[in-house]
């Protein structure tokens, strides 16, 4: 999953960037509400972790703006406010969640996997698909109860394909998901990660789930008969 931390503050911003990075997440961080606007128009987020007091652009009023103008990312306030008009002010003006500064960056991580769980239907912190289980908490696949081994970019593929099973992902759309602006490399990498993923998933086993659609991209489907939840 992608975020973009939004926080004035460089040394809270850059922590949260390596805490986040550390979770499994793609991050971006911009330090002011008019660079975090411009991050949002360019690029598709799971989540925006947001400060409320920043320059040129508060919080409230960037979220004011962003679902003036459609847009549904999911939202956690970050703030040292911590009366409830301030809650219920950032609450109703569209955010999804609020955390008051000191926090705990385990509540931090729990919170977001429940808002994003939520903003796409999901009770559990399990993917699955066939008998392939995926869970985003403890960072953990299994394929018919069997533990595979993965490093944290094919990890981060995988989910992204069990977050939309059946759909043909391209190598740009992987590649804009799971690597920030930072990135420099070769999108043939994404080809690399999907030939590894596809040995330690489907390798061995008679029905495949990781499959490559020629000139198009990659797709985790359900075996023959069977359903993604």
């Amino acid at each position: 999953m992608r975020l973009l931390v939004a926080e004035d503050e460089r040394d809270l911003n850059r922590l949260l960037q390596k805490v986040l990075t550390k979770a499994g997440y793609t991050v971006d961080g911009c330090y002011d509400g008019e660079e975090a606007l411009l991050y949002l128009q360019g690029t598709a987020y799971d989540a925006l972790v947001l400060d409320v007091m920043m320059p040129r652009k508060d919080g409230y009023t960037l979220v004011q703006e962003m679902r003036s103008q459609g847009m549904d990312t999911p939202v956690l306030f970050l703030t040292a406010r911590d009366s409830v008009a301030d809650r219920v002010k950032g609450l109703d003006l569209g955010a999804d969640d609020y955390l008051v500064k000191p926090f705990d960056f385990d509540e931090l991580l729990a919170r977001l996997r429940a808002m994003t769980r939520k903003h796409v239907g999901q009770r559990t912190n399990t993917l699955t698909v066939g008998d392939l289980a995926l869970d985003t908490a403890q960072r953990r696949v299994t394929r018919g109860g069997e533990e595979i081994a993965l490093l944290p970019k094919e990890f981060a593929i995988l989910e992204y394909l069990m977050r939309h099973p059946g759909t043909v992902l391209s190598r740009e759309q992987i590649e804009d998901q799971i690597w920030n602006y930072e990135y420099a490399g070769s999108s043939n990498n994404v080809d690399g990660y999907l030939s590894r993923l596809r040995k330690k998933i489907d390798e061995g086993r008679g029905e495949k789930l990781l499959h490559t659609v020629r000139g198009m991209g990659w797709a985790i489907r359900p075996p023959a008969g069977g359903k993604a939840p």
